[in-house]
């Protein structure tokens, strides 16, 4: 079992906020992923630009799949801060869950993703399409819950994903 921290590593934190960009630039390049899927399976003639945006698309799954791969290894590894003592178990028990369901859907959305593009899987594309809504639950949940922290409770939450945890040596 990893040490207890105060904080994130800086590699963490810069983890943490490059997926977030990705995520929320998979779900922009989404509309041109989907014009080029939808011609591949006998729709509409997809335009350049919606290619583009569907390569880069595939790009990005790739990187956020491989970017999650590592944060999930330096969790393991560092482990992560312990929640605030005064919190309740309610509320340790919803940012537990949002945070394994986060891990878990970043994890699964380039799988479902390939297997759809690549493999021409239908049901895995419908699988994928759920999982940009879910995303996007999480998201609000997790923003939702820092904010909380930051503003209500006046815990060091949210700070602790915006500077690195300092090591004492």
């Amino acid at each position: 079992m990893p040490p207890a921290r105060t904080g994130y590593s800086a590699t963490q934190i810069a983890l943490h906020w490059v997926i977030a960009v990705l995520v929320v630039a998979q779900v922009v390049l989404h509309e041109g992923m989907h014009a080029a899927y939808g011609e591949r399976q006998g729709g509409p003639v997809a335009t350049g630009t919606e290619w583009l945006m569907a390569e880069l698309h595939i790009v990005g799954g790739i990187a956020v799949f491989l970017l999650a791969l590592l944060r999930v290894v330096l969790r393991l590894r560092r482990g992560a801060p312990p929640p605030p003592e005064e919190e309740r178990a309610a509320l340790r028990f919803a940012a537990r869950a949002v945070h394994f369901l986060f891990y878990a859907v970043i994890l699964l959305m380039p799988l479902t993703g390939a297997l759809a593009w690549f493999g021409g899987v239908e049901a895995s594309a419908a699988v994928h399409r759920a999982g940009m809504l879910l995303i996007l639950v999480l998201l609000l949940l997790h923003v939702a819950g820092a904010l909380y922290h930051h503003f209500v409770l006046k815990t060091d939450v949210m700070r602790r994903i915006l500077r690195p945890e300092r090591t004492v040596r």
